[in-house]
């Protein structure tokens, strides 16, 4: 079984709110040095991070789309949460969540080799 395992909806109707979450299977979302992290990948692109939340809450957002998207936790159930809202048929991707180290945090490599991810989900937007 994966460390973290994404679950959420495959398709997505255009202005609506993606809501998807990770569980950590492997690490208490409430343990230091860690940043929980969801990234994707659009179709024939690289991968793009989006948000992350560490062990006392606190989140960071991508710039690029920060006025869209929301993470918050639930540390009963080791789990968090992206919402991505009024999504366009750009945001169709394979969605990943991660638990990230300081280093790629640091320096932003992205790199599934590296740390732990999750298996993605594939998530459509379409009418």
């Amino acid at each position: 079984q994966a460390q973290l395992q994404e679950s959420g909806p495959g398709l997505v109707k255009p202005s609506r709110t993606l809501s998807l979450i990770c569980t950590d299977f492997a690490v208490t979302i409430t343990t230091n040095y860690y940043f929980w992290s969801w990234i994707r990948q659009p179709p024939g692109k690289g991968l793009e991070f989006i948000a992350y939340i560490t062990s006392n809450g606190t989140t960071y957002y991508s710039p690029s789309l920060k006025s869209r998207t929301s993470i918050w936790r639930d540390t009963s159930k080791d789990q968090f949460t992206l919402h991505l809202f009024a999504v366009t048929l750009e945001d169709t991707a394979v969605y990943y969540c991660a638990r990230l180290g300081l280093d790629t945090i640091t320096t932003m490599t992205l790199d599934q080799t590296r740390d732990s991810w999750g298996p993605g989900l594939q998530v459509t937007v379409s009418s």
